[in-house]
Parts: C-alpha cells; structure tokens; sequence
C-alpha cells in the first residue's frame, strides 16, 4: 500500500506527537519518583527530630529506668526536682545534710521575698538533704529599755514579730510551714498571725502567744538570737544573710537566687 504525500505527513505529525507524549509522561513519572522520595526523606526527618524532643539524649550515663533510684543518680541526670516531687528517692543516710543558716527580720521585704520564692519551695522539695536553721534577728539591737530589751530596725512592729517567730519554736508546731504563712501575709501581724494559728496551730491561743511574746523566756530566746548574729564573722552587712555549713562568701550569696540548685551542687559534691 502506498501512502499519499498528505498521509505521509499526517502520520509522521501523529508519531510525532506520540513520541513527545511519551517523552513527556517519562519526565512526569521521573519528577513524581523525586517527589516521593522527597516525600519520605522528610517523613523520616520529621519522625526522626519529632523522637528527639519526645526522647532527649540522657544527660548521664544511667538510664531512666534507674535515674530515680538513688538521690546521687537523680543530680547526675539533672531530674532531682522530677523524682523529689514523685518521692521516689531518698537521701544517702551517710552523707551529712546541706546546713542552711538564714539571718533576717520579720518586716524586711527581701527577708519576706526571700523565704517565700527561695527558700520554703527549695526546703519543701530538698528538705531531706538539708538542715535549716532561722535566726530572726537581723539589724536589731539589744537596748536597755523598760518597755523592750531590743530595738528593730522597722520599729516595734517587727520587734515583735520577731519574738512571734521564736515563739512559735518554742511550742514546736509546723515550724516552717508557720513561718511560711506567717512571712507571706500582710504586715498587720497579728490579725496574720491569728489566721496563720487557725491553720497551724488551732488549738494555741493569742493570749499564750502573747504570754510568750512579752515574757521572760522569749526575750532569753531573743538574746541567743542577738550572740548568734553578732559572732558572724563576716559580720553581716545586710539581710537577708544566708550561709552554707557555717560560711558566708560571695559567690554563695549571687548563687542564692537559685537555692535550689545552689543546695543540690553542695550537696552533689559530698557524693563524689
């Protein structure tokens, strides 16, 4: 059969095109094989970073199954605070405790700011490997006067708030937890004072407070307080006044604004 010059060329144009078709659909399936491997490259990448914040690489070299075991292990994996709040460790019974001594008055401010964001979280998560030791003091002076023996830096007031807080020692309640309240609260003391009794110590009442308070035995307290704070060496220039096992440095006090971490360090240290 012999094909016409017009059919020839009709031909040639539909092979033509068949063969761009063809060229075409092998780039297209070319480009969509890309995609998808494109596609799954960053499926796996995901996958892969999305296991990496859900599983952070362990910070030693226990796994987490044992970084609870042991008070030792919780500081070296850096999730002390997780397992103190799970109760799920206890303190080496043979190394000493962390000694925490602070030196403050009632009507301070930073006193005030101190105990409440420092020290009552700190002693309520590490207070198993910590002893702690208040000495309501400050920049009071021991006077000779008929009224009172002690002078306060914020008046009478704080004198007396002062005395409330070794009153409360003295008939062995909640001690912190009172000081706490006690500390947090308004500066009316003792309309405070009787609120943070409700909860503490109902079955005290404000006339044994105040027996207290005003007596002889509390003001012996108070001395004791007083030799305390001036046998600092350094003596204190400030308050609030925190030392660590007896020693006031500088580095100690600028690491006070993480107590917590500042306890845990000591007492990592005693571990090694």
């Amino acid at each position: 059969m012999t094909l016409s010059s017009s059919q020839e060329e009709g031909f040639s144009q539909s092979s033509l095109a068949v063969c761009l078709g063809a060229v075409w659909i092998f780039f297209l399936l070319r480009i969509m094989k890309v995609l998808c491997i494109l596609a799954v490259l960053f499926l796996i990448s995901t996958k892969h970073k999305s296991f990496e914040l859900s599983h952070p690489k362990p910070a030693c070299r226990y796994p987490p199954s044992q970084w609870c075991r042991s008070l030792e292990i919780a500081i070296e994996c850096k999730v002390q605070k997780q397992c103190m709040e799970l109760g799920a460790i206890k303190p080496n019974q043979t190394v000493p405790r962390v000694a925490l001594t602070l030196y403050y008055e009632s009507l301070c401010p930073d006193c005030r700011r101190f105990i409440t964001k420092q020290l009552f979280p700190t002693w309520t998560m590490l207070q198993d490997i910590m002893s702690l030791t208040l000495v309501p003091y400050g920049n009071a002076k021991e006077v000779l006067s008929v009224n009172s023996p002690f002078s306060c830096q914020h008046g009478e007031p704080e004198c007396r708030g002062n005395m409330i807080q070794v009153w409360k020692k003295i008939h062995a309640l909640n001690w912190l937890m009172f000081n706490f309240c006690f500390m947090s609260g308004s500066l009316m003391l003792t309309v405070h004072l009787l609120k943070c009794l409700q909860l503490y110590a109902p079955s005290v009442s404000w006339a044994a407070v105040d027996a207290c308070v005003t007596g002889r035995l509390g003001y012996k307290l108070m001395h004791g307080y007083a030799v305390m704070t001036r046998a600092l060496n350094p003596a204190h220039t400030h308050v609030p006044w925190v030392t660590i096992d007896g020693e006031y440095t500088k580095e100690i006090e600028a690491k006070t604004s993480s107590l917590f971490h500042l306890i845990c360090d000591r007492y990592k240290v005693r571990t090694i």
